[in-house]
């Protein structure tokens, strides 16, 4: 049976806006008056949940509400949600950055963490004295952190650099220093924000094939923040998913991911756009994506073929435009269909409403979230929209492993998009037809 490491019992995390501290004098001899007497915090009966979409009646916030949960020794365990759900403030709660407002943590184990770039470094020492410094914090003696200091600084990259004050380091350097100090050193649980995105590719992949080794080989327990849906799932056999302070769910990481992204929806597959300004020429009024089976829907599996189906209005012909629809997502383009490197134009957009399909074969994108931008040329190279526009979202579900790729880790997770170039087919109404193949 698993011991467990770590126990959240009723954890809240309150904070008061616009403010430092927990608020006004008269808050503060309000809450002391309130204790001397035995009762509770009057500040605790207030409050709004962290939606940072709407404007609140109140001045406290619940960064954090009411959260529980175990997680059991050697497990690796993705914390996912949007911006703002709480995400970084639990893991601060954890590492003893902040204090709780009601609840407690039972921990077993000493804790490493990398919550953000430079966390526990001292800018004015060396990298070397760094990582005694590290290591002494995290309770570990200096014959301990000797043994392993070779192998810290080559992990790192910056043997070069290691003598030098950390102030002078660039944010990548620094983030590479503090998650070899934070990965390499003897602690039971490591703690990790979103701060990897900082690093290269390159060192992205390297850090995430060492957390799988601390989690799978050596037995320690690893939470990871992270809007990186690939690498959460391979790394993590368990995730939870915050919203708004509080645990919607928790479970095994392929169902959570699959929520998150349904949860993220819009419309199902259909996506208003509209005029940007009075001048466009051409109007995007609306798309909608559909898949192999022809279900308009945003929630396609690996390697589903794509299409998208734009209804434009122009308030003239237009012979001859220069048509494009990109596929992007967070980290920038991945692949285009478009007439500027192809040299396929349409005969022809009509006045009034035209109708537009994009497919997209086999684009064999990794799980995550992606986005459809779109622009339109005159033949003489002029926009016809104020500027080119994202026209929908969506996500890719399911396991890369269960699709059958037989990469490593770090060989899937190198880009975003498996095929820099992608088949695709544009269909116009009036029975124009245009396949472009990469063979």
């Amino acid at each position: 049976m698993k011991k467990l490491a770590i126990k959240a019992e009723n954890i809240s995390k309150q904070y008061r806006l616009g403010e430092v501290g927990t608020g006004t004098i008269s808050h503060d001899l309000n809450r002391f008056w309130h204790k001397l007497r035995g009762n509770e915090d009057p500040y605790l009966k207030i409050g709004d949940s962290n939606d940072r979409t709407s404007k609140g009646n109140s001045d406290y916030v619940w960064s954090l509400r009411d959260i529980n949960f175990e997680v059991e020794q050697g497990d690796a365990v993705g914390i996912i949600g949007r911006n703002g759900a709480g995400k970084s403030t639990l893991l601060k709660l954890l590492s003893k950055v902040t204090k709780p407002t009601t609840g407690s943590f039972k921990v077993n184990g000493r804790i490493a963490s990398l919550l953000e770039v430079g966390t526990g470094f001292n800018p004015e020492m060396t990298g070397r004295e760094n990582i005694y410094l590290n290591g002494a914090i995290l309770g570990m003696r200096k014959a301990e952190i000797t043994r392993k200091l070779d192998e810290i600084i080559a992990f790192s990259g910056v043997e070069r650099y290691i003598d030098t004050p950390v102030k002078r380091y660039s944010s990548g350097m620094y983030v590479r220093l503090a998650f070899a100090v934070a990965a390499h050193l003897e602690s039971e649980i490591l703690i990790v924000d979103e701060v990897l995105a900082v690093g290269d590719a390159e060192f992205q992949k390297k850090c995430l094939g060492k957390m799988s080794d601390v989690s799978k080989g050596e037995g320690r327990t690893v939470l990871f923040v992270s809007h990186n849906m690939s690498a959460i799932e391979a790394l993590c056999n368990k995730t939870m998913m915050l919203e708004n302070g509080r645990v919607l769910a928790e479970g095994k990481t392929k169902d959570i991911i699959a929520m998150y992204f349904k949860s993220n929806s819009r419309e199902e597959g259909l996506f208003k756009v509209g005029k940007v300004d009075k001048n466009e020429v051409v109007v995007i009024n609306q798309s909608k994506l559909i898949n192999e089976k022809g279900v308009v829907t945003n929630n396609f599996e690996f390697g589903d073929s794509i299409t998208v189906e734009v209804e434009l209005e122009s308030s003239e012909i237009i012979q001859t435009p220069y048509l494009w629809i990109m596929v992007k997502s967070m980290s920038g383009p991945l692949f285009a269909a478009t007439g500027m490197l192809d040299g396929f134009r349409p005969q022809f957009l009509k006045e009034g409403k035209n109708t537009i399909k994009c497919t997209f074969f086999n684009p064999q994108l990794l799980p995550g979230t992606y986005y459809f931008h779109m622009g339109i040329r005159a033949a003489d190279g002029l926009s016809l929209l104020t500027k080119s526009k994202d026209i929908a979202s969506f996500n890719v579900l399911g396991s890369v492993v269960d699709k059958g790729l037989n990469g490593t880790l770090a060989d899937s997770l190198a880009n975003d998009a498996i095929s820099p170039l992608v088949p695709y087919q544009w269909e116009f109404e009036n029975g124009q037809i245009y396949n472009f193949n990469t063979k």
